[in-house]
Order: C-alpha cells, then sequence, then structure tokens
C-alpha cells in the first residue's frame, strides 16, 4: 500500500498539474508588486472586488500574496513538487536505466517481428554481424545463439538528470526564499558604508558586516544634454579596511560579490562646496521633487558685497544658473569660475550621492548550476538509444532493431548492416 502511494506521486499528471500550479502562482506573483507596504496594496487594489465582496487587497494581503515566493503554502507546493520528481526517479527512471544496461535477449519469432526493422539473413553471416557491432562500439551481450546489443546508452540518463537539475533549482529557491534580503542605500562619494536600510529580510538572513566603499560617481551626458548612463566605482573591504574587490558598476552592470549583488539604481545631489576669502565652505542643496533632475541652493552674502545668490542646476556637467536675491539672472556659469570680478567666491564641487540596491541571493549557486545542467541533459537527451537484437536459428539469423530517436539514421544502418548479406 506504501509502495502505491508513491507511485501516485509518480505519476506524470500529478507531476504536470503540480508545475502548472507553480507556474501560475509565480506569474502571479510577476504581474502584483513584491514586498511593497501594505499602503502600497490597499491604495492600488482597493478598488477591485471578487463576488462584489471582497477587496482584491484583502486577499492578497490574506494569502500572502505581496511576499507569495516566502509563503508556507508556495514553498510546500515546491517541496511537493520535489517529492514527486525524487519519487518519479527511483520508482521508474532507474528500474528502466537498470533494464536498458541488461541483458534484454529476444526468444521467439514474434518478438523480432514486433520491432521496428526486421530481417532474416542466413546463419553464416552471424559472426559478421557481431564483428560488424563491435566495429562501431556496441554493448554486446553474446549468450549461444542469442545477441543482444546497444548503444546510446547516454541518453536514458537524461530523464534523471533533468529531474536532478529541477530539484536542485527548487532547492535554491528554498534557500533564497528563507535568507535573502534586500536593501536599499544612498550613500555619498567617498564615504564608507555598512548595509544596514533594509527593506526586506527574513528571519534566517544574514546581513554581512564588511565594509563598502563609494570611490566616486560621474555621469555620461548625450549630445542634448541627456543622461546616457551614471557609474559608482566601489570597493568592497575587509575589517583592516583592505580592498578585496573593486569594480565600476552602472546600470544592467551591476557588481556580484559571494552572494551580494550590488545594483546602481539611483543618484542624488546633496550639496556645494564654495571656496571664499581662503575657506572652503559646505553648503546644503535641495532637489526639487516635482521637477526631475533640478536642485536649488542658497550662498548667503558671507560679508562680500552683502550678496545673497540663488545657485540652481540640472546636471552634472559643472554648469550651474546663479540668480540675485530678487530673482534676477546673473549669468551661467561652470565649476572653478570666478563668480564676481571683485571677489575671490568659487563654486568648485558638487557633492554627491549615489543610489545602490543590494540583494542577497544564498541560494542562485544551486539556481544556476541547476540551469546549467538542465541545457546539458538537453543535449544528452539527444542521444539514440539504438538496440539490436540477433537470434540463429537452424540455418536463419533474426535480426531486428529499434530505437527512441534518429529513426532515419536507424533505417540507414540496418540496410548497411543487412543488405550485402541479402544480395549474397
Amino acid at each position: 500500500m506504501n509502495l502505491k502511494i508513491l507511485r501516485t506521486f509518480a505519476q506524470l499528471n500529478v507531476g504536470i498539474f503540480l508545475l502548472l500550479l507553480i507556474a501560475s502562482f509565480s506569474i502571479l506573483g510577476t504581474i502584483i508588486e513584491q514586498d511593497q507596504p501594505i499602503n502600497f496594496y490597499i491604495n492600488s487594489y482597493s478598488n477591485f472586488f471578487l463576488f462584489n465582496y471582497f477587496r482584491f487587497s484583502q486577499l492578497i494581503l490574506f494569502f500572502g500574496i505581496d511576499h507569495i515566493y516566502k509563503t508556507w503554502w508556495f514553498l510546500f507546493l515546491l517541496f511537493l513538487f520535489a517529492f514527486c520528481l525524487t519519487i518519479c526517479t527511483y520508482t521508474q527512471q532507474f528500474p528502466i536505466l537498470k533494464f536498458a544496461r541488461g541483458c534484454n535477449f529476444k526468444v521467439n519469432f514474434n518478438s523480432f517481428k514486433n520491432q521496428e526493422y526486421f530481417s532474416i539473413l542466413n546463419s553464416n553471416f552471424f559472426s559478421k554481424c557481431l564483428l560488424n557491432f563491435k566495429f562501431k562500439s556496441y554493448n554486446i551481450f553474446h549468450q549461444k545463439t542469442f545477441v543482444y546489443a546497444y548503444k546510446g546508452i547516454l541518453g536514458r540518463f537524461a530523464p534523471i538528470i533533468v529531474h536532478f537539475a529541477m530539484i536542485l533549482i527548487l532547492f535554491g529557491n528554498t534557500i533564497t526564499a528563507f535568507g535573502s534580503f534586500n536593501s536599499q542605500e544612498l550613500v555619498a562619494k567617498g564615504e564608507i558604508f555598512h548595509i544596514q536600510n533594509l527593506i526586506n529580510k527574513t528571519f534566517f538572513s544574514i546581513i554581512p558586516d564588511y565594509p563598502v566603499r563609494i570611490n566616486d560617481f560621474w555621469i555620461d551626458y548625450g549630445l542634448e544634454n541627456n543622461i546616457k548612463q551614471f557609474y559608482s566605482s566601489l570597493s568592497i573591504l575587509n575589517q583592516n579596511g583592505d580592498e578585496l574587490i573593486k569594480k565600476t558598476i552602472s546600470v544592467n552592470f551591476p557588481l556580484q560579490f559571494n552572494t551580494l549583488t550590488f545594483y546602481q539604481t539611483d543618484w542624488n545631489i546633496t550639496g556645494l562646496r564654495i571656496f571664499f576669502n581662503e575657506k572652503f565652505y559646505q553648503l546644503p542643496i535641495l532637489s526639487l521633487t516635482k521637477a526631475k533632475n533640478f536642485w536649488i541652493s542658497w550662498i548667503p552674502s558671507l560679508n562680500f558685497e552683502k550678496k545673497e545668490i540663488t545657485f540652481i542646476t540640472n546636471n552634472l556637467n559643472g554648469n550651474f544658473s546663479l540668480y540675485d536675491k530678487f530673482g534676477n539672472f546673473l549669468g551661467t556659469f561652470n565649476l572653478n569660475d570666478q563668480i564676481f570680478d571683485n571677489s575671490n567666491l568659487k563654486i568648485f564641487e558638487y557633492i554627491t550621492e549615489t543610489g545602490l540596491q543590494i540583494k542577497a541571493d544564498p541560494g542562485i549557486f544551486f539556481i544556476y548550476s541547476g540551469f546549467l545542467i538542465l541545457m546539458i541533459s538537453v543535449l544528452i537527451s539527444y542521444f539514440s538509444f539504438t538496440q539490436f537484437w540477433l537470434l540463429k536459428k537452424q540455418n536463419k539469423l533474426y535480426i531486428s532493431a529499434t530505437s527512441n530517436r534518429a529513426k532515419l539514421n536507424l533505417r540507414i544502418e540496418f540496410l548497411k548492416l543487412t543488405l550485402p548479406y541479402l544480395l549474397n
């Protein structure tokens, strides 16, 4: 009875049903934003009703669709699917492989006749056929007048390798669900920071404590002053301050270190550094929320001509505009330009900060390894498993053949083997 229950899980329709369920919920998790604040779902999905009673936002929060890949029921589906693959491998694939590698003699005329290709030769060619099989690297089992030969047994391993690869992918997804975290950091150029602004994490998440330094940040602009790309130079340090790895990242070109991935996501200007009367000053700058990439600051009089200046810029190219306290335009300048002829006021640097998204995927190695093995198994599955049977009976030699793939190649090989002997 226990074996019968296990074989129920090993059935193909059960595995396909579970796979479709997992795929459907995965698509749902792709459509609905994951790991957002509760207010986001209430504001975004409260206008949708199910059965004229339930708000869709209530169902999202109740069933955990806002973090669907970490819910107990989704992980249970992954476990159940992995269990089905394991049972199928042990109860079906391993016996099939064992049977294919063993002796499988045909002992009567009907079993020969029922194969894909069948012919009757003179029994004098029995030894020549065996020699032909040996030259073509067949595995040969010979007992008295019975012969069984096969090659391409590697193709029989493909289903087992597929199951192993899928289990490895599911295992990696489970580890990622339990041990992943996501962080958003906004760090000024030249600063050293630790990962601390976590957006989401789990009980099993391990937050690394090594410091990260922002070496530099810059932007490439196009001909029309549009942003082409922005870059950050990062260095990951050990506890002694020694550099472990250094890389310049940009959008779509992250830095990967151990289980962490550093993405370039945002940037900002946080202040100005000015020079006046042989002294350096640092002033704050404000980003206008209603205008994209637009910053404004106010430079006090600093005791020169009692002028108060408004600073405005919209890029990092180094050019900016100045206005007096009445809103009159004073001109467009570049960094390190002398602002007024009778003063040594200079704006020599923007204080920039880069926005980084840091994600930890502890199961990524298993996921990538699973997909690599899965691709290899697809190639292996194209190896055709070819079988030949011979039976020497009186003055006749019965020969038959079959193959799970490459039917045309089998036909050509069968004709090459039998046709010369038929003509003789």
